[in-house]
């Protein structure tokens, strides 16, 4: 700590930084440790599509992105998936170029400008997605899928990494209000079937539902983190406090509906509410664990003294009940000939863990002129999650096939992107 000859107390952010690592730790590891395992992330034919699935799912990837295609009997397929498993782990400021460009240098006064300009004024956002799926069978218009899928969403306030890479300096009020952080982890099996209620030529209509019981594995969310440092000329004073709530287990229930109109002979749109209905309930070991930290005028002169008073607790608490984010996925494809392609609306209904209210964009295409290697592209953008292409292919093999999906970011660079996302499916398709 320095002070100068107007009693103007100016704080080392090496003493200010131990206060703000705890809360970082709280929003970052807490939430990490929910698991790394969302739902459609492990059919690497939907990433390479960048998603645009809804109205091309067929078969046991119908179940997942609109049961009412299984209602069509083009879109049905008789198949066994061993294995599906994707990962999307993304944040919102950094590239693997600025990783690459700053990792291990000294960081001038113009780097760490340049770092905190990438950084959006709600702070920087961690997320992660992924789901393992073993076991998924279709056949007809019925199909049972079996997965374990994982969301987590982290969210650090701008002033904490200003902080961190700058200290503080006088008058500088460090709020890390706004920051967040939820995770949750659960295992489903799930049945789907689709029935055509209308039909006339080409022309058909049908509906279709997905219902999934639910096995929670955990859950943890930050309900209240708050708190600020001030700096003054007679001391920094501060205060915060963070509550999480978490379980290690529960269970409950998931419904999907969806609908899907054949125009034509090659044209399908199709509509689906993904958890239209969700309820899990917690009841293993559910606990409230609560940090408080406060510290008044602290000076040259006390720095040394005991200011800082902390407090933690951990108390049981009774079940309690959350929903699966709900969204809106609206599809327009084209689902025959060697080239297939695809576009798709995607929105959530609340702004969470999983899903966003402003809507993300999304289109594919699919080159199958080389038979048992086709060819996949897509692109994305918009919703919470980061613009950017995904490519993919596989090999078909009879009726073996392996399919891999991997996620650029907003050019076709892999140092473009700002996190990893890929996916890996293999099966038996009849």
């Amino acid at each position: 700590m320095k002070q100068n000859n107007t009693n103007t107390v100016v704080v080392e952010s090496t003493n200010l930084k131990k206060l703000f690592i705890l809360l970082l730790i709280i929003t970052t590891l807490l939430a990490l440790s929910s698991s790394l395992l969302a739902q459609g992330n492990s059919s690497a034919r939907a990433v390479a599509l960048g998603s645009a699935y809804t109205s091309l799912a067929i078969g046991i990837d119908a179940a997942r992105f609109n049961p009412a295609n299984l209602g069509f009997t083009s879109h049905r397929r008789t198949a066994i998936e061993f294995a599906g498993v994707g990962a999307n782990i993304n944040n919102n400021s950094f590239t693997l170029d600025d990783y690459n460009q700053y990792n291990g240098t000294f960081l001038t006064n113009s780097d760490k400008d340049d770092i905190l300009s990438k950084i959006p004024n709600e702070g920087l956002k961690l997320s992660i997605e992924a789901e393992a799926s073993a076991v998924g069978i279709s056949k007809g218009a019925f199909a049972f899928t079996t997965s374990a899928v994982a969301l987590v969403d982290v969210n650090l306030n701008k002033d904490i990494l200003n902080l961190i890479l700058n200290g503080n300096t006088y008058a500088d009020t460090i709020n890390i209000t706004g920051s967040y952080s939820e995770g949750y982890a659960y295992a489903s099996a799930g049945i789907s079937f689709g029935r055509s209620i209308y039909k006339s030529g080409y022309r058909q209509l049908s509906i279709g539902s997905t219902v999934k019981y639910i096995k929670g594995f955990g859950v943890e969310k930050v309900v209240e983190l708050d708190g600020m440092v001030a700096t003054f000329a007679t001391g920094i004073e501060g205060n915060g406090s963070a509550i999480i709530h978490k379980s290690e287990g529960g269970s409950g229930y998931a419904i999907d509906f969806g609908t899907a109109l054949q125009i034509s002979e090659k044209y399908t749109v199709g509509a689906t509410i993904k958890n239209f209905y969700s309820s899990i309930t917690w009841n293993q070991n559910n606990e409230e664990i609560g940090y408080v930290f406060n510290f008044d005028t602290m000076t040259v002169d006390n720095m040394g003294n005991d200011f800082i008073t902390s407090d933690d607790y951990t108390v049981a608490i009774g079940n309690f009940t959350t929903t699966l984010p709900s969204t809106l996925n609206l599809g327009f494809a084209k689902t025959s000939g060697k080239t297939l392609w695809a576009l798709e609306w995607e929105q959530g209904f609340s702004s969470r863990t999983g899903a966003s209210t402003e809507p993300r964009l999304s289109g594919g295409v699919e080159f199958n002129q080389l038979g048992f290697i086709p060819i996949r592209f897509g692109y994305g953008t918009g919703g919470n999650k980061n613009s950017a292409f995904s490519f993919g292919s596989g090999l078909h093999l009879s009726v073996f096939q392996i399919d891999m999906a991997v996620v650029t970011g907003n050019s076709f660079s892999g140092g473009s992107s700002k996190g990893t996302n890929f996916a890996f499916t293999t099966g038996l398709y009849f």
